[in-house]
């Protein structure tokens, strides 16, 4: 699969509808970077008016691990990707729109060339910094890829 939004946006629809039915689109990928985006509507809300956590999660988790899909697509290398850990910390309501930024594409590409040239599993820690459209940070997820090459 090429990394382009459109075809990431086409294959969370079909492999993850939850995702693509609560609005987590890819808005821009490249090689260093992500960004994805949803909007607080009726169908991804909590109790108290503002975004369900688990709903930034998937928009978080979408922009790092695009990247790391993209890069294993790349190396023409046969990888498995796996979330080993996460954690996340919550600085404000959520509403309106809220994007997600990944810029941790480099570490990403190094880690998946580490696994390549060892034959060993390798990780990362990856970040993903959710704003709302006045640029206030929301949201921050940390999400450790673990990366092993596939016999």
């Amino acid at each position: 699969m090429k990394a382009t939004p459109r075809a990431i946006n086409s294959y969370i629809f079909f492999k993850l509808p939850s995702c693509y039915f609560t609005g987590v689109r890819v808005k821009s990928i490249d090689n260093t970077s992500c960004t994805t985006s949803v909007r607080h509507r009726w169908i991804n809300q909590n109790p108290f008016k503002s975004m369900f956590w688990a709903v930034q999660g998937m928009a978080a988790e979408l922009a790092t691990g695009a990247i790391v899909m993209a890069g294993i697509a790349q190396s023409g290398a046969k990888i498995s990707m796996l979330v080993a850990t996460n954690n996340a910390r919550f600085d404000k309501k959520a509403t309106g729109r809220i994007t997600f930024c990944c810029e941790d594409g480099l570490l990403i590409k190094d880690t998946i060339a580490k696994a390549i040239q060892t034959k060993e599993g390798q990780s990362c820690w990856t970040k993903a910094i959710g704003k709302d459209c006045h640029g206030n940070v929301v949201s921050e997820f940390n999400f450790q890829w673990t990366l092993k090459l596939r016999a």
